[in-house]
Parts: C-alpha cells; sequence; structure tokens
C-alpha cells in the first residue's frame, strides 16, 4: 500500500513536535522494531503508516476503537469530523468517541485539528479492505451486538469446582517446588531457539511427575514469578525462591498467583474482573473474537497463556472461576490466599520413618521441614503423601553441606512418629565414618612450580593444566575414581598412588564425586575440612540492550536539531518534496526584499536547484520562489 504523502507530512510534523518520552512511548507501543532506514522524521512518518504496520495497530483495537475510526471516514468532510458529530452517526450504541480516538490518536492513528478527529489516509484506506479479509464493515462493527453472556456458576456446582481447583493448585505449587529444588540440584539449559533442551525437559518432568508438555507452562509460571532466571544460558533458582520454598503452601500459591494477576493485561484484567463468577471457556473466546474483531494468533496467543495458567493454578477448575480465583479477580491476592488456604490440605510436622530407609509424611510437610529432610533425604513421590529415600548418597550429601551424624540423628528423631529404625541407625553411623575418606583440594600456583622443577625426579608431576588433586589414603579408592566410566568427564590423572589431579576447578571435582555417591570432603591449603556451597542461584543482570525505539529517537536528535522549524532547510525541503507527491496544496511564507513577508498559496509541482516552482492557485499562474527566501510552510488555507 503506497502511503498518503499528505498523512506523511501531517505525522513528520507532530511527531517532530514531541518530546524524547513520548515518541518512545509511541514507537514501544506501536511495536517499531526495526531502525533501518529511519533517517528523519518522514521516514518515521513513513514507518507508522506503513500497511503493515497500521494492520497490526489495528489488531490491538477493541470494537469501539475501531467503529470510531471507521466513523470518521464516513462523516468527515475536508476539515475532520468532531466528536458529536461521530456520536450522532454511531447512535445509540456510540462509545466514548472522545476517549476512544484520544486512543487512537496516542497510536499515531489519527490527529486533531481546530478540535476536529482527522484520520490518516493509510488507516481509513486499510479499514477499506476489511470486507474483502472477512472482517466487519464499519455498519457491522458500529451495530453488530456482542454475543451471549457468559454463563454465570451456579451455586451447586461452586464446591465441586473449588475442589477441583484446589488439587489443580496444590498440584502446581508442589511442582514448581520440586521444579526449584531440581534446579538447584542440576540446571537445565536453554536452547538458542527457545525452550529446555529435550534431555533437560523429560528430567523435569519426571521430577515434578508431571507430562512433558506441561513442562514450559511450569516453567513459564515460575519464571512470572520471578521465582528462576535464565543465567548464563541455563535456568536457575533466583534469589526469592530461597525464601519462597520456606513458606506454607498457601503463601506459595498466593506469591504464584498474584504474579498471575500482576502480569495481566489491562483489557484482559477488566474483562476477567467483570466476569469474575462467569464460567469463560467457548464463550469467553466468543466474546474475545468480538471484541477485537482483528485480533487474530495475537489475541489466541495473550487469552490462551491466560486461561491456560488460571487453570494450572487453581483460579479456574474447568474454565469455571473457582472461589479463591473469583476472590483473585475482585478483591486481590491476600483476599484469594484466606480463601485457597482453607482448601488445602492441612500441613503436617510429623513423618513415619520406616525400616526400609524410607520416610512417609501423611500430609504436606511443614515447608522448613521439608526444606531440611531434603538434604538429608531424595524424594521419591510427591503428593499429598510425600516419599522421601534416605541413602548413603543422601547423608554424604547432608555432611557436606554441614551436618554430622548428631545432628541428623536429631532432626530425625524429633519428626519421627516411629523413632530411628536399627537400619536407618547405622547407616548415619557408617556413612559418617567413611566421610572425607576422599578429599578435594586446589592446586595452587607454587604446588605446580614446585613440583614442575622435581618433574626429572618425582613420579608427582601435577602438570601445567592441574587445577585441583583428589587424595585418598586408600590407594583402591584411587583407582576406582580412575576407571569409573562417569568420571570419564573430569579427565582425572594419577600422579602417585594416593592422588590424582584434574584440570577442572576444585569444585566441579567435589560436585561430581559427590553426585557419583563417594565419600567427599572438600579441604583448605591447612587440610581442614570445609563446606563448599554450590552456584544454585541466578544472577540475573538487567539486559544492557538500549530497546529499539529509544535508538531511534537518540539517532533522529543526534541527527541534529535546527534553531527553528523555519530555517532548517532539510525540513523544508522534505515537506516540500512530501507536497509534491501527494499533490498537496501549501501556505508558503516568503520573506520579501524589504524584509516584510508575504503568504502564498501554492502547490508546488518541482524543486531543484535551490528554487522552489509552484502553481499560484489564487492568481493561476506559475511561480519560481528561491529556497533560500522561504521561511516557513503550513498546510493551505481553508476555503
Amino acid at each position: 500500500m503506497q502511503v498518503s504523502s499528505t498523512s506523511t507530512l501531517s505525522l513528520a510534523g507532530r511527531l517532530r513536535a514531541l518530546g524524547d518520552a513520548d515518541l518512545v512511548e509511541l514507537l514501544t507501543a506501536r511495536g517499531i522494531v526495526r531502525e533501518a532506514g529511519i533517517r528523519d522524521f518522514f521516514d518515521l512518518a513513513d514507518a507508522l503508516l506503513d500497511g503493515a504496520s497500521i494492520a497490526s495497530a489495528l489488531t490491538k483495537l477493541d470494537r469501539p476503537t475501531l467503529a470510531a475510526l471507521a466513523a470518521l471516514e464516513e462523516v468527515s468532510d475536508a476539515s475532520g469530523a468532531t466528536s458529536a458529530q461521530l456520536a450522532k452517526h454511531l447512535g445509540q450504541k456510540a462509545p466514548d468517541v472522545t476517549a476512544v480516538l484520544t486512543l487512537a490518536r496516542g497510536l499515531a492513528l489519527v490527529d486533531t485539528v481546530d478540535d476536529r478527529w482527522v484520520a490518516y489516509s493509510p488507516v481509513t484506506e486499510q479499514l477499506a479492505t476489511w470486507p474483502t479479509q472477512g472482517l466487519p464493515t464499519a455498519q457491522e462493527l458500529a451495530s453488530s451486538p456482542p454475543p451471549a453472556g457468559l454463563e454465570p456458576v451456579s451455586a451447586s456446582d461452586v464446591r465441586f469446582i473449588d475442589s477441583v481447583a484446589a488439587e489443580l493448585a496444590f498440584a502446581t505449587t508442589t511442582s514448581i517446588a520440586q521444579l526449584i529444588a531440581e534446579l538447584r540440584h542440576d540446571p537445565a539449559r536453554e536452547l538458542a531457539r527457545g525452550g529446555i533442551a529435550l534431555p533437560d525437559s523429560k528430567r523435569l518432568a519426571a521430577t515434578m511427575s508431571v507430562e512433558l508438555d506441561q513442562v514450559p507452562a511450569l516453567v513459564s509460571i515460575a519464571a512470572r514469578a520471578d521465582l528462576i532466571a535464565l543465567d548464563g544460558g541455563s535456568w536457575l533458582p533466583a534469589v526469592a525462591s530461597t525464601e519462597w520454598m520456606l513458606g506454607s503452601t498457601a503463601d506459595r500459591w498466593s506469591h504464584l498467583a498474584g504474579a498471575w494477576f500482576d502480569h495481566l493485561p489491562a483489557d484482559i484484567r477488566q474483562l476477567l474482573s467483570s466476569r469474575s463468577h462467569s464460567t469463560w471457556g467457548a464463550r469467553l473466546r466468543d466474546y474475545l473474537d468480538w471484541l477485537y474483531p482483528a485480533g487474530g494468533q495475537w489475541m489466541d496467543d495473550r487469552s490462551g497463556v491466560v486461561t491456560r495458567d488460571a487453570e494450572l493454578l487453581g483460579i479456574t477448575a474447568n474454565a469455571a472461576p473457582s472461589t479463591p480465583g473469583s476472590t483473585l479477580l475482585a478483591d486481590g491476592a491476600a483476599a484469594a490466599t484466606a480463601a485457597m488456604a482453607v482448601l488445602f490440605p492441612p500441613e503436617v510436622d510429623k513423618v513415619y520413618v520406616q525400616q526400609d530407609l524410607t520416610i512417609v509424611s501423611p500430609g504436606p510437610l511443614k515447608p522448613r521441614l521439608d526444606a531440611r529432610l531434603r538434604v538429608i533425604a531424595d524424594v521419591e513421590s510427591r503428593a499429598l503423601a510425600a516419599t522421601y529415600r534416605v541413602t548413603e548418597s543422601s547423608i554424604n550429601r547432608a555432611l557436606a553441606a554441614g551436618e554430622t551424624a548428631n545432628s541428623v540423628r536429631e532432626f530425625l528423631a524429633g519428626i519421627s512418629l516411629t523413632g530411628i529404625p536399627q537400619p536407618l541407625s547405622y547407616l548415619i553411623a557408617a556413612t559418617a565414618e567413611r566421610y572425607g575418606k576422599l578429599r578435594v583440594g586446589v592446586i595452587s600456583a607454587a604446588d605446580t612450580a614446585a613440583t614442575a622443577s622435581a618433574a626429572a625426579h618425582t613420579h608427582d608431576d601435577l602438570g601445567v593444566d592441574a587445577h585441583s588433586y583428589v587424595w585418598s589414603d586408600d590407594t583402591t579408592l584411587i583407582g576406582t575414581l580412575l576407571v569409573d566410566q562417569n568420571l570419564a568427564p573430569l579427565s582425572l590423572r594419577r600422579v602417585s598412588p594416593n592422588r590424582a589431579v584434574s584440570r577442572y576447578p576444585s569444585d566441579v571435582v567435589f560436585w561430581s564425586l559427590n553426585e557419583a555417591r563417594y565419600p567427599v570432603a572438600a579441604e583448605d591449603a591447612e587440610r581442614r575440612v570445609i563446606q563448599l556451597e554450590r552456584n544454585t542461584v541466578a544472577r540475573v543482570v538487567p539486559p544492557q540492550t538500549v530497546p529499539v525505539a529509544v535508538t531511534i529517537v537518540q539517532k533522529l536528535r543526534l541527527a541534529g536539531e535546527p534553531t527553528t522549524v523555519e530555517t532548517d532547510k532539510a525540513w523544508l525541503e522534505r515537506q516540500i518534496e512530501a507536497a509534491i507527491k501527494g499533490r498537496q496544496g501549501l501556505t508558503v511564507t516568503v520573506q520579501m526584499p524589504d524584509g516584510s513577508t508575504t503568504d502564498f498559496q501554492l502547490e508546488p509541482t518541482g524543486l531543484g536547484g535551490g528554487r522552489l516552482r509552484a502553481r499560484d492557485r489564487k492568481s493561476d499562474i506559475e511561480r519560481t520562489l528561491p529556497l533560500s527566501r522561504v521561511v516557513g510552510i503550513a498546510p493551505p488555507e481553508r476555503p
């Protein structure tokens, strides 16, 4: 579609008069994503009035705004139309014309001249093509009634809905707790094209006990709530997750549901809030199709994510708002939390410790107890009744985290309804006794230099690429490490009967051995056992890239700002070129030899050699004027 030069000229002048903040806001709202080809305000106006850009902007407008835009073309005369004229034309169903067209003006789709609304021609041209695309005509935009109202949720269904919603909310909250715990243990890699790598997705699905296709939605919910974040291309728990994991189940749900509500687009939030006691489903989709007739995939994507996550969070159940969901939409997260808390199963603080080294929680274990128990035992199943299993590896993990045999016994004895069975007591004692048979440490630069100088006389040659060591009094154990295929990536190299080295840092070696269930401890330069803390929290750094809208505005300003519009030769030439292209008349102010100024009503026909050629509309003669004498350009006088 060819952009009207008249519209380009008018919009370019308007854009040039805007402040930087208003320009950035406009370009952001319109989704201008490329700065290529935008050298001045005329180029920017062309970009905003481009057919594809206009079509994209119209998809985001609701029916009342579109009806007013379509009516503007039907009612306007040469000078536009007033709000009163438009309201009269639209009849009883007329929207607040001033309000909706003010919104359209903020998107650079219309303008005002002397209290009259004027549409940019590419906008009306785009709307004129709608019927050929299966979209509403101007009359249909104004007169087509909305679909049947949403069906209210019956009182008899509320109890069932709330029961299902509580199950959904509890399952999602628990799954996200599992997600955070698993990412703390082993981050998940994000692909360059987006989405989590398939092996990691399968691992997370198994950990959360959900279907594979649910993983992206749960990751999205957790990320939106700032509980996980990308760090160096991998998903890790965020700082806020530590406190969240220690909260009650109701408080955890409140955080997730509050983030869902806070991120709702303003239009969808208003729509859902006004229908907080009505079923959603197909009827909500029908209403959105009516309200945003050109919304298409854009609206499907927005509403699809909203309704999907609402179902997972128990805000709805089977497309019907639950009591907590209705409360969230009407009164906010705090009130909704109280409503959901009474639906959740009560938390417990006691467990059954069994002979087979399993620990069974008869209900949701209090989060602080659960967090510590996860250090000592592995989670086998997670539901209303969770099962944990104590292993040699999990005890090693606890000892590496600072627990002792006594502290583990005391904790388990304090929460157990069945005491500590003998097999478990034996496992704790035996594992604690073996703990530290393998030691991992850092090879200093001094160690490397000393051993290198003696390399010709000793078998203990560290090599220049060694960064960490593993040693043990048990030479057989060192040999076992070297033949363990699971440890092959560490590139361990034996330098003495009791010692092996690796080119990887000591923390990488330590955690690899720990996960492989070896009784490993970390030590410092004085051979004292120390605790190593894993980097399990994302270091979220705000993006440093400058938004495209800001870049465009900066580029336009750096191009040079003239002292006044009237004396800017380049600006005058662009206005004249646009008028020539659009066969538009102009009021041209010319400075006469005696210093006075005279206005001519001209229709420019050519520009070159520093001279303007134009037809004088009043005298109907051809004039040639030197550009150096042109001191101002304005729209033509009205007849």
